[in-house]
């Protein structure tokens, strides 16, 4: 009789001890899955966490909760790679091929990003050209300015990138969590250094955040455009072709009417140069003729009476 009242009172031990067990087990799972969730809501106060950055990140865990001691990793969206193309064309006139490639491009939703374009030689025209097209657009355009003239050469890059928009997609999450803390922390501060303490954290991983959110975006920029860059050059000026054809009248006339509309011109260019000699002589003459000539006429001594004067007596000399 006392062996069956020592099993019944190790049977009861046994089933207090279980229920106790499973109650404390049902308390810590309540108290993780609480854990668990605030970092969810701080990320909804800030800002909604990753599944904010306008799509370009899949919605993942919050940073602070873990499952087996291990924290992961947003995942992407599909793959994304940084596409890049170097192409050297030559083409007959490289004005219009630029016209053309420019409406090509804007028509495709892409954008010239940088033109540069020179005249060689005072015979050739070259552009450097640097384009940004949409990635879905991205072979067909490539082929397409491949063809719009002779092909030189051709190099094409692909990086993939998505390993490192989803770090910055989860560095984001943490962070943005982070300032959703140091808010919390500061709205139930009393001290006034707490609160200067605490506002030089904030400004701090604010400006962090800030710099992951620049990254993230030109990621996302480097991968939904791709960038071609396009050198288009014309060929070297060939010899002109002699002409074995006779001149006709026209040639002719056409001749004859050139040289003598040369002939006028270096005319007037030799009458333009003489002129101001001509200018200077005649004021001279007009100086000697009116002015000096009439005063030394008057200052000659006058004849005696009886004696021939100097123009009779030249031509008696011309007599004898």
């Amino acid at each position: 009789m006392r062996v069956r009242r020592h099993l019944f009172a190790a049977a009861l031990l046994t089933t207090a001890f279980t229920l106790a067990g499973c109650s404390a087990s049902g308390s810590d799972s309540t108290a993780d899955a609480k854990a668990a969730a605030r970092p969810g809501a701080a990320e909804a106060a800030v800002g909604g966490g990753p599944a904010a950055d306008s799509g370009y990140a899949a919605a993942s865990p919050a940073p602070g909760s873990q499952q087996g001691g291990t924290a992961k990793k947003p995942v992407a969206a599909g793959t994304h790679i940084i596409r890049t193309a170097g192409l050297s064309v030559e083409v007959k006139d490289a004005t219009k091929a630029l016209a053309r490639i420019r409406t090509t491009i804007e028509a495709a939703g892409g954008h010239v990003a940088d033109e540069t374009t020179e005249r060689v030689d005072d015979t050739r025209v070259t552009s450097h050209i640097v384009l940004r097209v949409p990635q879905e657009r991205y072979a067909s355009l490539l082929t397409e300015l491949e063809g719009s003239g002779k092909l030189l050469s051709r190099k094409a890059d692909a990086k993939d990138v998505t390993d490192q928009v989803v770090d910055v997609a989860s560095r984001i999450a943490t962070q943005r969590a982070s300032v959703a803390r140091v808010r919390a922390l500061m709205d139930r501060a009393d001290e006034l250094a707490d609160v200067v303490t605490l506002e030089g954290e904030l400004s701090r991983r604010q400006s962090e955040l800030e710099s992951l959110l620049a990254q993230q975006a030109s990621l996302k920029d480097r991968t939904a455009m791709a960038t071609i860059t396009l050198e288009l050059s014309e060929p070297d000026g060939a010899e002109p072709v002699a002409d074995d054809e006779d001149p006709g009248f026209l040639d002719a006339l056409k001749g004859g009417w050139e040289a003598l509309a040369a002939t006028v011109h270096w005319i007037g260019l030799v009458l333009g140069a003489v002129a101001p000699f001509a200018a200077v002589l005649a004021v001279v003459y007009a100086v000697w003729r009116w002015l000096i000539r009439p005063l030394r006429q008057r200052r000659r001594p006058a004849a005696a009476p009886g004696q021939p004067t100097q123009p009779e007596r030249t031509q008696q000399a011309e007599r004898d």
